[in-house]
């Protein structure tokens, strides 16, 4: 089963747009993720919708951050990315009338629901902030004078964007 980065990319990109100096583009965004900018623009609907980016259109247009990274959880983020499933560890289906199958999903899904909470729970607590602040840690402990990543080199690109 492949699995879903969207969480992951968001929070890096989230972080990137708050070191950046004015907005980016989607065609900046997607170069730094590897994707296609449609796919930029449909992953990000869903955090302006969430109230935690916002985008212009036109000349000088793209994607900035609606709100301080200190009041977004990565759990905000998580949401926002259309929940993607956490596990993928899954009940069986086959037999429903099955007893056996009865008592391992019934087990399998108490399991599942506790450690989902845990998970959850623990988006809750840590914020953008959080992570930043990690980040910049690890960058002065590096010592790292230039970028911390190849988008931060890359020219903002001025072309309009969609939605």
């Amino acid at each position: 089963m492949r699995s879903d980065s969207r969480l992951s990319r968001m929070l890096h990109v989230l972080i990137h747009m708050n070191r950046h100096d004015g907005p980016m583009t989607s065609d900046a965004i997607a170069a730094m993720l590897s994707t296609n900018p449609v796919v930029v623009r449909r992953t990000m609907a869903g955090l302006r919708e969430a109230g935690h980016v916002r985008s212009e259109k036109g000349h000088g247009g793209g994607w900035t951050l609606a709100r301080p990274l200190a009041d977004i959880t990565l759990l905000d983020v998580h949401r926002a990315v259309g929940e993607p499933t956490i596990f993928a560890i899954g009940l069986a289906r086959d037999n429903p009338d099955c007893l056996v199958e009865q008592a391992v999903d019934a087990a399998l899904a108490g399991a599942l629901a506790e450690a989902e909470a845990v998970l959850r729970a623990r988006l809750a607590a840590v914020t953008l902030q959080d992570l930043a602040q990690d980040f910049e840690r690890r960058l002065a402990d590096i010592g790292l004078a230039g970028p911390a990543c190849p988008v931060e080199t890359s020219p903002v690109e001025t072309s309009p964007i969609e939605g």
